[in-house]
């Protein structure tokens, strides 16, 4: 077989789809006249397809690649920097069988044929062909990433026509599906999509997805797993910053009433109680009194003044009592209130955590004392 030139060779792998055909060959494929004699190429359509509307997805007629030419050497493309002759023919004979299957509609194996022929060379024409064959198998993630890998050149390996189709097939795919960029910072953390590793944190992730619900988590051991569902329409972006928090940075803690309310009872009993005391001791005075009253005039009938003594001291006494009822009723629902009153925990969303606790506003009073004057001063601090 004579040695070919394998630029040459790569224009063929770009060629456009056959329309016409000669007598008693199948459609689209050129034959050989001889052994030794020049290969004839495809024949070319004379228009070009119009483009695919923008609501569809139906591939355009595949691309089968013509036997090279020789026109002598020319200097290494980079699309073929690197790889051996020997892997670039073998690539070639692995594209002309997938365009064969992909011909008849033999998707599958016409898409395995275009996968060895890349594991040897990833030619955009090979890339562009095994997207035209994903298209049929219902895969769009696969498709968009051969597309981009199709256009990574331009246009000239693909010819303008071919070039122009995927460009335009690469934006209609990115309107279909939806976007997702997921970022986290803890180091170790395990980030997934739908149950499927992306990345170990540090790092980054944006790629596309089919419409629908999706699920973004991130684990580590030490941390409360956080997890995002979402559902996403054709062509929307989600953007996440997946964050890591222990359980002590989700634990917060609540009562039932204000901490300081059954200081409060408990302050007004003992002022009852202390109240009780007071008139207790002072109705001991009156009674004090009046039994000095008495004895002074050697048990005579006690005149005005000497009576009020007594009942003074019987209203005191009877205050006192009461105020030891009262206080001590205090006292006691103050402690049961304090009980109850026990801080709970609970557990809050990782949402409602401030990254920045710091830049909360604090309010600080101070006295101010001195200079002739007295008073308080209130700080804010942002």
């Amino acid at each position: 077989m004579n040695k070919v030139n394998m630029t040459v060779a790569l224009l063929a792998l770009a060629a456009a789809p056959v329309h016409a055909q000669s007598s008693g060959s199948k459609p689209g494929v050129s034959r050989r006249p001889g052994a030794r004699g020049k290969a004839t190429p495809a024949p070319v359509p004379t228009a070009a397809p119009e483009p695919p509307p923008s609501t569809t997805l139906a591939p355009p007629p595949p691309p089968e690649a013509t036997a090279p030419v020789n026109k002598g050497p020319e200097p290494e493309r980079p699309w073929a920097k690197g790889v051996a002759r020997r892997d670039q023919e073998r690539a070639l004979e692995l594209f002309r069988a997938g365009n064969a299957l992909l011909k008849e509609s033999i998707f599958v194996q016409a898409s395995d044929k275009y996968r060895q022929a890349l594991a040897l060379w990833g030619h955009p024409a090979i890339h562009y062909n095994l997207a035209l064959a994903l298209m049929n198998l219902d895969q769009p993630i696969e498709v968009h990433e051969h597309l981009v890998a199709a256009l990574r050149f331009g246009a000239e390996p693909l010819e303008a026509e071919k070039f122009e189709y995927a460009r335009n097939y690469k934006t209609l795919i990115e309107n279909q599906l939806a976007h997702v960029e997921v970022v986290c910072d803890q180091p170790g953390a395990v980030v997934m999509l739908d149950n499927k590793p992306l990345f170990t944190a540090p790092g980054r992730y944006s790629g596309l997805v089919r419409p629908g619900a999706h699920s973004v988590s991130a684990t580590l051991a030490g941390y409360v797993p956080s997890d995002e569902t979402r559902s996403l329409l054709p062509g929307e972006t989600l953007s996440l910053d997946m964050k890591l928090f222990t359980a002590n940075d989700l634990t917060r803690y609540r009562r039932r009433w204000s901490a300081a309310m059954p200081w409060l009872v408990m302050g007004a009993g003992a002022a009852l109680t202390g109240g009780g005391v007071l008139l207790h001791l002072q109705s001991r005075e009156r009674f004090d009194a009046f039994d000095t009253g008495i004895n002074a005039c050697g048990g005579c009938v006690p005149p005005s003044p000497l009576a009020a003594q007594l009942n003074q001291g019987n209203l005191m006494q009877r205050a006192a009592f009461g105020g030891y009822a009262l206080g001590g009723a205090a006292l006691i629902t103050g402690a049961v209130l304090a009980y109850l009153n026990q801080p709970e925990s609970y557990r809050i969303d990782p949402n409602q955590v401030d990254p920045n606790p710091q830049t909360q506003p604090r309010v600080s009073i101070l006295p101010v004392l001195g200079g002739g004057s007295s008073g308080v001063q209130a700080l804010l601090r942002f």
